[in-house]
């Protein structure tokens, strides 16, 4: 069973499950998604939580309703929802990480140096 975060809506959560197996490439152009009933089933929530989870990516046209066959990727959707999603992390969450950054005194040097496995030097 799925462990959810209490600080986040689960059709917030769900939304962000979807994303990211779109981004990582699992999901083609005009493919069908599983179903409502079926993901509610699989993660134990209700039906109307997916189905607000679907409609908010419906709104940013990555899937659209296809009546009576369910959901579908729109053609180029991952193209779409990297940009949106770069768009986003460049809007939300890089001023709240460059403001971290500043705040602990680190330089670029010390970010490079960390992720080649080397201890930061804060002291310059």
């Amino acid at each position: 069973m799925k462990t959810w975060n209490d600080t986040q809506p689960i059709f917030i959560q769900i939304r962000q499950i979807i994303i990211d197996l779109i981004l990582r490439g699992e999901g083609k152009d005009d493919e069908a998604l599983p179903s409502v009933r079926q993901i509610s089933a699989e993660l134990s929530v209700n039906p109307l939580t997916v189905t607000k989870a679907y409609q908010s990516l419906v709104e940013l046209g990555i899937i659209e309703k296809r009546r009576g066959l369910g959901m579908f990727l729109t053609p180029k959707a991952r193209e779409k929802l990297l940009r949106h999603e770069r768009e986003k992390f460049l809007s939300d969450e890089w001023p709240r990480i460059i403001a971290r950054i500043e705040t602990l005194g680190l330089s670029v040097d010390d970010l490079v140096s960390e992720v080649k496995g080397g201890k930061p030097d804060a002291g310059k």
